[in-house]
């Protein structure tokens, strides 16, 4: 089995016929070898978690609450999801955006920005936080992704585990999603990172994706284009509520 088909499997089984992901995102070459693309998804089961939507300025992409009476805890929900550096581009689930945005632009690098953060203090789920980051600088590896969970034996301690893969074939991305599935506590994500695909254009693949996340439980559903100097094309948004 070669990897497109290997990710159209990962892609259907993972998301398509998966109830409840999470949040995810996934980093990858654009079809025809044309710039990348920088997918980023939530989900709700909550009133809290759906009461959520995507904002956009230029490169920066952040959540907002739809309804601002409604919002009970806005520390794990309202969060810039990506920023952006010369060159550089940053994805993650929660404010540890702004941790790496920040030590990287003090000369830091992205995996000691990241020694500074937990999973997500959020008994009894301790939702792993998911981040990645990619890199167009010449010399630099493109794509590193990072998971920090809790651990299975003691959840207040934080499992972290970088990857720095080689970098993907055009319509292919590396990705990562909080949870594997739905459950109560929610089960979390375990595994290297998912080989996921990036057919057509940015609009195509955020079509794709947005189809194939639960209707019942999708919020919001980011693509951000850039080319291969990291500079930013489009950042395309599709929420649930407009």
């Amino acid at each position: 089995m070669d990897a497109r088909q290997v990710a159209k499997r990962t892609f259907e089984r993972h998301l398509k016929k998966n109830r409840y992901p999470g949040r995810g995102l996934a980093v990858g070459r654009a079809a025809g070898d044309d710039g990348w693309l920088l997918v980023y998804f939530i989900m709700g089961r909550s009133e809290n978690s759906r009461n959520r939507r995507f904002c956009v300025d230029g490169d920066r992409l952040w959540t907002e609450p739809v309804d601002e009476s409604k919002v009970e805890d806005p520390s794990l929900i309202i969060y810039d999801a990506m920023l952006a550096l010369p060159g550089i581009q940053i994805v993650s689930n929660g404010d540890q955006t702004d941790t790496v945005y920040e030590v990287m632009l003090e000369g830091g690098r992205f995996a000691a920005a990241l020694e500074a953060r937990e999973r997500e203090p959020d008994a009894p789920n301790y939702t792993p936080r998911i981040t990645a980051k990619l890199d167009c600088r010449k010399g630099e590896k493109a794509v590193s992704l990072s998971l920090l969970k809790a651990n299975a034996i003691d959840p207040a301690l934080t499992d972290r585990f970088t990857y720095r893969p080689a970098d993907p074939a055009p319509g292919l991305a590396y990705g990562l999603t909080t949870y594997m599935g739905d459950g109560s506590p929610l089960p979390s994500f375990v595994g290297d990172p998912l080989l996921l695909p990036l057919l057509g254009t940015a609009e195509d693949v955020l079509g794709a994706y947005w189809k194939a996340l639960d209707a019942d439980n999708r919020v919001s559903l980011a693509v951000k284009s850039v080319d291969d100097a990291g500079e930013l094309r489009e950042l395309l948004v599709q929420n649930h509520h407009e």
